[in-house]
């Protein structure tokens, strides 16, 4: 009979966001229920009808990086400062890792976002001379795996960059996953990145899909989302590895389900949604009733959450569990939106409690959520699962779990 595949696990973890830098502050950001909104500073936002973004603001790139960084974008600081994080965490090094086969595999929705707003705004009405050297060779959205990769000098990994937009961190930590349970690789950093951007910004209200004031998600007066940026990068292994090093085990990564309904470019399909969950139990052989926590898309936008809540309550029946949306603190970071989720999902079965969905007034009946309005509540965590739901109906879900030394 085939050998039942590794038991995987989490055992560094970095976060760059607008709640706090460092999975310490970012854990204490979410317990608080902290909001990172402000005035858009990172391009000028001057003719929309809002200004705020969710943009990281104590981000001090030489605590975590060394050497020349001139030829990386800020999303890829973002990236390898939040791998530094993971390794610091992990107690591992670099030379520790560059004996072993690897995989350094980052999702993302705009890649280099603000080097493409620089380069427009050189060639407009100047010309493609121009055009800054530096920026134009950064300027690929395959640089973030690379430069993680290189910048800690890993040369026997799979390094790779997804584009699946807002599901991308989910769909980067389910290559993880089956690369290290399957012995593929020995270990795997994986996660997503995204600044914010004028180009993004632009795209979101033009859409119509900008909240004028806050996110208010599952909320009767929700009104769209606020872009946001951050990093979050997990360092996975299989369990014995971890065991055999004295590492600390942060959590389980059980299983995950992917698919793509392809109908439409934006709006979300229900059926694929419910069917994309039930992939992920499936693969991590859980029942629905064993999950405790459901961490949403949960965007905000009238269309999204309905759609989400009624996928959840197809899978879960009429109760399902608790349903919150990090994107009521975090904004919607795009690519990193799945990884940062799973660090919260991680953080939150370590440490016991529910973030709570922030800025709620009143719950949509059309959702019909327990969304732990405002307020962070103790609970025992078992089984958390993550939604992640992309542009052109890319959805990946994972599930993780609390470890203990017999499977959930």
């Amino acid at each position: 009979m085939p050998a039942e595949p590794a038991r995987v696990v989490i055992t560094g973890m970095g976060a760059v966001s607008s709640i706090g830098v460092g999975v310490p502050e970012f854990a204490a950001g979410l317990r608080a229920g902290r909001h990172g909104a402000g005035p858009a500073t990172a391009f000028d936002p001057t003719g929309f009808p809002s200004e705020l973004v969710c943009e990281v603001k104590d981000f001090h790139e030489q605590e975590w990086l060394s050497g020349d960084l001139g030829g990386m974008s800020r999303t890829s600081r973002f990236a390898t400062a939040a791998t530094a994080m993971a390794l610091t965490g992990a107690g591992l090094g670099p030379e520790d890792l560059r004996p072993r086969r690897g995989m350094v595999v980052v999702g993302t929705t705009d890649g280099q976002s603000q080097d493409i707003d620089d380069l427009v705004a050189t060639t407009v009405g100047a010309g493609p001379e121009h055009l800054d050297p530096v920026l134009t060779g950064r300027l690929s959205a395959q640089r973030l795996a690379l430069d993680v990769a290189a910048h800690f000098g890993l040369s026997d990994v799979d390094a790779y960059t997804l584009g699946t937009a807002c599901s991308a961190g989910n769909y980067a930590i389910g290559d993880a996953f089956d690369a290290v349970r399957s012995g593929a690789a020995d270990y795997a950093l994986a996660g997503g990145a995204d600044v914010v951007s004028r180009r993004n910004f632009a795209s979101f209200h033009r859409l119509g899909l900008v909240a004028p004031d806050a996110c208010r998600p599952f909320d009767v007066g929700r009104a769209g989302i606020l872009n946001g940026e951050g990093a979050g990068i997990l360092l996975l292994e299989t369990l014995d590895s971890a065991l055999a090093r004295g590492a600390t085990v942060h959590a389980e990564v059980l299983g995950y389900g992917l698919n793509c309904d392809g109908g439409h470019p934006v709006a979300p399909d229900q059926d694929s949604v419910a069917r994309c969950m039930r992939l992920a139990l499936d693969d991590a052989r859980v029942k629905p009733d064993e999950v405790d926590l459901i961490s949403a898309h949960g965007t905000g936008t009238k269309l999204n959450d309905v759609t989400e809540c009624e996928a959840i309550r197809d899978v879960y029946g009429e109760r399902p569990p608790r349903t919150v949306s990090l994107k009521s603190m975090l904004g919607h970071t795009m690519g990193a939106s799945a990884a940062l989720a799973a660090i919260a999902a991680t953080v939150a079965l370590e440490q016991g409690f529910v973030p709570p969905t922030i800025n709620h007034r009143e719950t949509d009946p059309a959702c019909g959520v327990d969304c732990v309005p405002n307020r962070a509540v103790e609970a025992d965590l078992r089984v958390v699962q993550s939604n992640g739901l992309a542009f052109g109906g890319n959805n990946a879900v994972v599930l993780l779990g609390k470890y203990e030394r017999t499977p959930v």
